[in-house]
């Protein structure tokens, strides 16, 4: 069997020292002669106690390694760490999440061109793990396919009323328990909603990388299991077959990818992560293709936070495939997935199982697509929001600032009550450098919400969760740090936001703003001693999708 990067570690050509080399694989309790013979698999795990989107994920490494045995090749599991955004929420910990996607790519990436994997199978669920592993092989471009941990159940999922009110939304509960319920997490799995962790986990799907239709079972299901042994044994095929990354994900794949996310209300992290994966292929993805997809893409599900269903009633409904399958007049159905067939292929055995949670495109929950970028003078390099989930009197809005310098300073407003309507909330200094780590400003948003504004609305060159409903415009580039004109905003100055436009104006002259200029001074941060203060130094903007240089 071929053994494209890890023959050299058997080779003898480089005796005497090819004696301690053997003697050490020796050491591993395997056959010599298997592994003279067979590809080494690395299995990049991601399993950990503190997060449930991954507490699950040793069983599923165990019915990965079964399938690698199955396909005839050897096995070999390693980790790296799986932060969890949620527990980060409202402390400093958010301020070093995004920068483990990059960490995680760097770890995977070094880890397996010293140790020389044959192929690699890539097990993880949520927000920032998913997108590291991808980056990371889209550089050392292996065969490689993804297997998803999955979604998890919410606990309103065994309350009784949610039979009857048929929703996981809290915004379809009046009772403190209900509500509790619609955010509790039941279950191993990543949270419910179509947040960044099930919308990454759709997105590598939709690039081919799993095989077709797994992406969205839950994690608690059987047939996951089933699925990680398929995939193992399938890692193995694409060794000899000489399937890599670079083979499977092109611009094709990409835009494919945009196509679902859009259509299924994805998170506006994937603004972030999508280019990102797409850099580390050599492939130039400008954030403006989210509008020239978003117009023609419609956001066809009501998945939380867009609506009342939940990830199990879009696994229910057909997932992926069958997102793909109505989108078929757009999506490029020769791009090829990781089992070899083509979506053109895959598209006459895919069923639409319930219209209700996929509708057909002619019935869409939204008609142009969920995330999308504007650009003005507030955001030369672009600024993103998740249109579908803003309330249509509240596309359009023109208000007074209202200037903070960090999260807590706007989050300690909402605690004394003194934020209002018709204002528009200004968070700057939580940019990829200036955060840093551009953390979301969940809590401020979740703040907005708890007041009852219906007529505010909230930008920063932050970012925010997956979860995030209503006027909150986020990834504003430049960013404050880099003197951005986000900086330069004053309380009291009126700015239109315009959605259908694709527009975020300043309404302050060009002469005004370089007076301003002049007399800015940066807001910098007192940062810990270690990685951070190496992240601050070489991360990109996010219109770039916030990459390490």
């Amino acid at each position: 069997m071929k053994k494209p990067k890890s023959q050299p570690l058997f080779d003898t050509k480089d005796f005497p020292i090819c004696v301690a080399r053997h003697g050490c694989i020796e050491g591993l309790g395997f056959e010599m002669d298997d592994l003279k013979q067979k590809p080494i698999i690395g299995i990049v795990n991601s399993p950990t106690d503190i997060n449930p989107g991954h507490m699950h994920l040793k069983n599923i490494a165990e019915k990965v390694r079964e399938g690698v045995f199955m396909g005839g090749g050897v096995p070999m599991e390693f980790s790296v760490p799986a932060p969890c955004d949620v527990l980060t929420e409202g402390n400093s910990g958010m301020r070093f999440i995004l920068a483990q996607r990059d960490l995680i790519a760097d770890m995977v990436e070094t880890h397996c061109r010293s140790m020389q994997y044959d192929a690699l199978v890539m097990i993880a669920s949520c927000d920032k793990i998913v997108p590291g592993m991808v980056m990371a092989a889209a550089r050392l471009d292996l065969p490689a396919i993804f297997v998803t941990g999955g979604p998890s159940a919410f606990n309103i999922r065994f309350n009784p009323k949610q039979k009857e009110i048929k929703s996981i939304s809290n915004l379809d509960y009046d009772d403190a328990p209900g509500k509790a319920a619609t955010i509790t997490v039941a279950t191993c799995g990543s949270c419910e909603v179509m947040g960044t962790a099930n919308t990454m986990q759709s997105v590598v799907e939709a690039l081919g990388l799993t095989v077709p239709g797994s992406s969205s079972v839950p994690a608690f299901h059987s047939k996951k299991l089933m699925f990680a042994r398929t995939a193992g044994k399938r890692i193995v095929a694409m060794v000899e077959e000489g399937l890599t990354i670079r083979k499977l994900v092109n611009m094709k794949s990409l835009e494919n990818a945009l196509m679902v996310e859009l259509a299924m209300g994805g998170s506006t992290n994937a603004a972030l992560h999508i280019p990102a994966i797409a850099h580390n292929l050599g492939i130039d993805f400008p954030l403006s293709k989210f509008n020239d997809f978003s117009k023609k893409i419609p956001t066809l599900c009501k998945l939380m936070p867009n609506g009342p269903h939940g990830m199990i009633d879009f696994y229910m409904a057909g997932g992926v495939p069958a997102v793909v399958k109505v989108l078929s007049d757009d999506i490029h159905l020769d791009a090829k997935t990781a089992i070899g067939m083509s979506w053109a292929d895959l598209i006459p055995f895919v069923a639409v199982k319930d219209p209700g949670v996929i509708p057909d495109r002619k019935n869409p929950y939204y008609p142009e697509g969920g995330t999308v970028v504007l650009y003005g003078n507030l955001a030369p390099e672009g600024a993103v929001v998740k249109q579908s989930a803003v309330a249509r009197d509240m596309l359009e809005f023109t208000a007074r600032a209202r200037v903070f310098e960090s999260e807590d300073a706007c989050l300690e407003a909402i605690r004394e009550k003194s934020i209002h309507e018709n204002e528009i909330l200004i968070i700057r200094n939580e940019g990829p450098k200036g955060g840093p780590g551009m953390p979301e400003t969940l809590a401020a948003t979740m703040g907005l919400s708890a007041l009852g504004l219906k007529k505010a609305a909230l930008i920063t060159d932050g970012r925010f969760s997956g979860g995030t409903e209503g006027p909150c415009i986020g990834h504003v580039a430049p960013e404050a740090y880099d003197g951005g004109p986000i900086a330069l905003v004053k309380d009291g100055d009126e700015i239109t936001i315009d959605i259908p436009g694709r527009n975020i104006e300043l309404h302050v002259s060009d002469d005004e703003m370089k007076k301003r200029k002049a007399a800015w001074k940066p807001f910098r941060r007192e940062l810990p001693e270690g990685f951070i203060q190496r992240y601050v130094k070489y991360v990109g903007s996010a219109s770039k999708g916030a990459i390490l240089s």
